[in-house]
């Protein structure tokens, strides 16, 4: 943590549950989605020096044609593009699969969580640097901050872990790297936070405020509060923290930025309850004098109400498909053939499910249309329309 001026790092535990080496404070965690911070970036760095604009189509900044003209580094930042949230074959061409892909909503019109979108954005920074996505992110972000670069695979990475201690093996398809490949420790992630405090050399204030501000229609439930290019936001205009959260195979990491505190809070964990852990340090800190915002999901006094018939059905987001179906309980939420039982809808259209993990309600979905008559369901971040 990075507290007007003052660096506090903390670590517990190890990093291979097979071998007895403490967790060092430097030790490299596969971070998931907070990748696409640095992604992001690297793209507002190449925008300050007018290398990239944002609100060119990418498919001119790439030329290629078939790709729509509302796709831009500035929506597809935001998650606003309307690309889905998974390539189909991660085998294939990242430029077909945005050319193939169904659009779960008009580009610019509402909030869907895409790493193929990022995928994309990766595509560009290579188009206009002429290096490889690595090469970019640590020429421009890594080097210049003294991170040590590490990725998804390396060695040197730390090993995550499941419930039961057992050690995960990463996967990432190399397409969707600059959505999800680097390893950082706390205190590397610190330093990529500074840069969003306004630490001098690589975004100008002018960029930086694009970056960081809220952009409309990028609503991300079950996320956070709202989205800018490449950064969510937790709170509200009066106490508005920067940030995103990242979960790799085994791993749970989450960075939070307090412009206003002069505040940066950092946390990687190397098991999947490290969201649990992540919560109850943020209380801590929340006892301690930091207004670190609860994540809200239900509005104030909610109240559970029976599932409409009209609301099962299957809801789809490129490859995947989410089926809320009558069970013996009531409902539940069958994904890709996975159950999640106990789905229980409230009046304000969100529901949850039962937690295997926990055996607890946890947060889950919510629906869109009126109720009996849905048109989509928002889970995790991602749209999917009733097909």
């Amino acid at each position: 943590m990075l507290h007007r001026g003052e660096k506090i790092m903390v670590q517990t535990g190890v990093e291979h549950a097979d071998r007895p080496w403490p967790m060092r404070a430097t030790g490299p965690v596969p971070i998931g989605s907070i990748t696409k911070v640095a992604t992001a970036t690297v793209v507002l760095a190449l925008a300050a020096d007018d290398d990239l604009d944002l609100d060119e189509p990418a498919g001119e900044v790439l030329g290629v044609p078939g790709l729509s003209d509302q796709l831009t580094a500035r929506r597809l930042l935001s998650h606003t593009s309307g690309l889905p949230s998974d390539p189909a074959d991660v085998t294939g061409s990242c430029l077909r699969q945005v050319r193939d892909a169904e659009p779960v909503c008009p580009p610019g019109t509402s909030f869907s969580y895409s790493n193929v979108g990022y995928a994309l954005v990766g595509l560009l920074i290579e188009a206009v640097t002429g290096m490889t996505w690595r090469e970019a992110v640590e020429a421009i972000l890594l080097r210049p901050l003294e991170i040590e670069p590490v990725y998804v695979g390396d060695a040197a990475a730390v090993t995550g872990h499941s419930h039961s201690g057992r050690p995960v093996e990463q996967v990432l398809p190399p397409m969707l790297e600059p959505a999800g490949a680097l390893a950082l420790s706390a205190a590397d992630l610190v330093e990529l936070g500074r840069v969003h405090l306004g630490k001098p050399g690589l975004l100008d204030v002018v960029t930086a405020a694009d970056m960081h501000r809220r952009v409309p229609l990028a609503e991300p439930y079950g996320l956070a509060d709202g989205w800018g290019l490449g950064l969510a936001h937790f709170g509200d205009e009066h106490d508005d923290w920067l940030g995103h959260d990242g979960t790799a195979d085994g791993t749970s990491c989450h960075l939070r930025i307090d412009q206003a505190g002069e505040c940066v809070v950092a946390f990687t964990a190397n098991g999947v309850g490290g969201a649990e852990l992540w919560r109850a340090v943020a209380d801590e800190l929340r006892d301690l004098g930091l207004t670190l915002p609860h994540q809200r999901f239900r509005e104030p006094g909610a109240r559970s109400v029976p599932m409409p018939s009209g609301d099962f059905g299957t809801y789809r987001n490129g490859a995947v498909d989410y089926t809320i179906r009558p069970d013996g309980r009531g409902a539940c939420l069958v994904v890709d053939g996975e159950v999640f039982p106990e789905l229980t809808r409230y009046d304000d259209a969100t529901f949850t499910v039962r937690d295997p993990a926990t055996g607890r309600a946890a947060p889950c979905g919510r629906f869109r249309g009126t109720p009996g008559a849905a048109t989509a369901v928002e889970i995790g971040g991602r749209l999917a329309r009733r097909r």
